[in-house]
């Protein structure tokens, strides 16, 4: 006799399954996966009644993994695994040097001359298109979020193919009104917009370890772009990465500083596409642009540490 239960699995019932566990909600895992909310939970329903036993249970957090979900998630889970896993075998024999490369990306990359890169592989190559995703968070390529990440880190742990194209230097920035203000004098009198720091604090460890160490916090902000604009406005002095900083028209370093060395950017992506012809070119083009502007990212005279 054939076994119930098999026969009410399959990878659409484990990925409605995963969703739902993951977010707690039903809307939570319809979102997740881009699903019609109606039809998950009737999907969901139908499973249960396949199974014969609920998966979950309801609380006051929302839903709550039974015994039997709690059992059944690690094997699920492992599903998804073997799933994406062959995608990426399937993706990762395309030797045609067509179809789309997925991108992911910091904001702050989309005001550097990266996008002139970008631009550049699109023309020599009109049969691959570029699907960008600008955020800060970090995508997850053995989940094939991506195919390939840029990435701003000092060091990468992923299970991926990793190219640090440079390292990168930084500085305290701006206006030309706001430099005549400067003296030398360790920033005593001026302001450097915070980055997260708790409110009331006017002083962070990266300001001790600044040429601005007695400036003060006085503003906070969430956003690399805001940041940039803010110190644009006369707001006060922002350290960036110098390819930032030097790229804005209404930015100059600020006088009595050396630039610091800061982050590496690294090119990612997933070893199981590392012969899949699109990517390839993409990833080879971008490295190799990148790396002959390493002056752009990697200022002159950088030290290591403030000298005092």
């Amino acid at each position: 006799m054939p076994d119930q239960t098999s026969q009410a699995l399959n990878w659409d019932d484990l990925k409605i399954f995963l969703a739902v566990a993951r977010t707690g909600t039903l809307r939570g895992g319809a979102d997740s996966i881009q699903a019609n909310h109606t039809t998950l939970t009737r999907r969901l329903t139908l499973m249960e009644e396949g199974i014969g036993s609920r998966l979950f249970d309801r609380s006051k957090q929302g839903l709550v993994l039974t015994q039997l979900g709690e059992d059944l998630l690690p094997h699920a889970e492992r599903v998804e695994e073997e799933m994406t896993a062959a995608a990426r075998v399937i993706v990762g024999r395309d030797a045609a040097p067509t179809g789309t490369v997925y991108v992911t990306l910091p904001h702050g990359l989309a005001m550097t001359s990266i996008m002139d890169d970008l631009s550049a592989f699109a023309e020599e190559y009109p049969d691959i298109t570029l699907n960008l995703t600008f955020t800060n968070d970090v995508a997850d390529l053995t989940r094939r979020e991506a195919d390939v990440s840029l990435r701003v880190a000092f060091e990468v742990s992923d299970d991926v193919v990793g190219r640090r194209l440079v390292q990168m230097s930084q500085a305290a920035y701006c206006t030309p009104d706001y430099a005549k203000r400067v003296q030398d004098n360790a920033g005593e009198g001026l302001t450097l917009i915070g980055w997260h720091e708790p409110e009331g604090a006017q002083t962070a460890k990266w300001v001790q370890d600044s040429y601005y160490p007695k400036a003060l916090l006085k503003h906070r902000v969430s956003e690399l772009v805001p940041l940039i604009t803010l110190a644009a406005s006369g707001l006060g002095m922002a350290y960036l990465a110098c390819n930032l900083g030097d790229r804005h028209p209404g930015l100059v370093r600020a006088p009595f500083q050396k630039p610091l060395a800061y982050r590496n950017l690294w090119l990612l992506l997933h070893r199981d596409l590392r012969n899949t012809a699109r990517v390839r070119l993409f990833v080879d083009f971008l490295a190799e642009r990148i790396r002959s502007r390493r002056n752009e990212f990697w200022v002159a005279g950088t030290v290591e540490k403030v000298e005092r």
